[in-house]
């Protein structure tokens, strides 16, 4: 029994000295002795907390303000022209849409327009009621159910039923764009739609899109513990993300926002270090390199799946997600405590030093304009 108990007793005490000793141990050597250009990262100094990643290209910046300044000018066309512009990349025209969503909520003149000029574009009507899901959302708040005055809840439900039968009249005007149907599982949540009811909705939307990154985030909404399904639900679908994640796409991300969820719910600094999730995060990584570098989704994923790394104990991974990161810190992760270079020099320099990587002081050159 004596051998057992020291056998238990030294388990325990490696595993105290893994989770808490050594990362604290390593944050006092990041405040005092850690040189980020030693390890192939930018200097501190070159840290931009005003961004996740670069910004958008000259030329896609200049074409968004114009859609948005000519649609605010009363000119709908160039809207119209924007989003069809996109094909039947059902990713790309969702983004179109959500741009449009935002310009819409300072004005939506010109989408009244739009829809009295063309009564039968799917876009037009698929844009409108988004925008009505939006308006019920902003009603609501995104607090828990107990934390919504019962007069807000009573209208933000009120407001659903009418979203979902615009979006499904939407469905009828061009029977092969998913958008209509990201709508529907946007609003079934709010809508207390049970399983039964959205599982129609999600197979009519993956018909369409298999790999809809919009929808897919939706869906994971709905399955998290604090909708309509649980920790166990939520995690089996963002698994299944992952493993169906074409190349090219950053759909793998969705396990990030899982992951996400589940610490929000538990309160747990630390994920889970199993096999199977150290499995499933080589896997988004693995999944990341394949997607565009260009597309604007990717930056503040991969400060998503640098954190969820240093979670759970994946020190050498982590510290090269830190290094493809760059300079820019203003993502999630870091902001949360008001301080982003801090708490992203903090986080970047213990994967350094956990990881074993060993420094090499030579001059580099970082492409920070790049």
């Amino acid at each position: 029994m004596t051998l057992f108990l020291a056998v238990v007793l030294g388990a325990f005490l490696f595993v105290l000295h893994r989770l808490f000793l050594k990362p604290r141990r390593a944050e006092a050597w990041v405040a005092e002795r850690f040189v980020a250009t030693d390890y192939g990262l930018p200097p501190r100094e070159a840290l931009d907390a005003r961004r996740a990643g670069p910004p958008a290209p000259t030329h896609r910046a200049e074409e968004r303000q114009a859609v948005a300044d000519a649609a605010w000018g009363g000119d709908w066309t160039s809207a119209a022209r924007y989003v069809r512009a996109a094909g039947e990349d059902w990713d790309e025209r969702w983004g179109r849409l959500e741009l449009l969503q935002h310009v819409a909520q300072e004005d939506d003149a010109w989408l009244d327009a739009w829809r009295a000029a063309e009564p039968g574009d799917c876009d037009a009507a698929t844009l409108h009621a988004s925008l009505m899901v939006h308006r019920a959302w902003e009603i609501r708040g995104s607090g828990y159910a107990h934390e919504v005055l019962s007069s807000d809840m009573d209208r933000f439900r009120a407001m659903l039923p009418a979203a979902i039968e615009e979006a499904r009249q939407a469905a009828l005007l061009d029977p092969a764009n998913p958008g209509p149907w990201v709508v529907m599982v946007t609003a079934a949540r709010g809508a207390q739609y049970r399983p039964a009811q959205f599982k129609p909705l999600w197979d009519e939307l993956t018909a369409r899109a298999p790999h809809h990154y919009e929808g897919h985030w939706q869906a994971l909404q709905y399955w998290c513990a604090k909708w309509f399904g649980s920790d166990r639900r939520m995690m089996r679908f963002a698994r299944q993300a992952v493993r169906k994640a074409p190349p090219g796409s950053p759909l793998a991300g969705i396990y990030l926002h899982a992951l996400g969820e589940l610490r929000a719910r538990s309160g747990a600094d630390r994920l889970p270090a199993t096999p199977l999730a150290r499995i499933m995060l080589q896997q988004v990584a693995a999944s990341f390199e394949r997607v565009a570098p260009d597309d604007e989704r990717l930056p503040a994923l991969r400060h998503l799946l640098a954190d969820a790394m240093l979670r759970s104990l994946m020190y050498g991974p982590a510290l090269e997600q830190f290094r493809r990161i760059g300079p820019w810190c203003g993502a999630q992760p870091w902001r949360k405590d008001g301080e982003p270079v801090l708490a992203f020099e903090r986080a970047r320099g213990t994967a350094a030093k956990l990881s074993g990587a060993r420094p090499v002081p030579t001059p580099r050159t970082h492409g920070i304009g790049h």
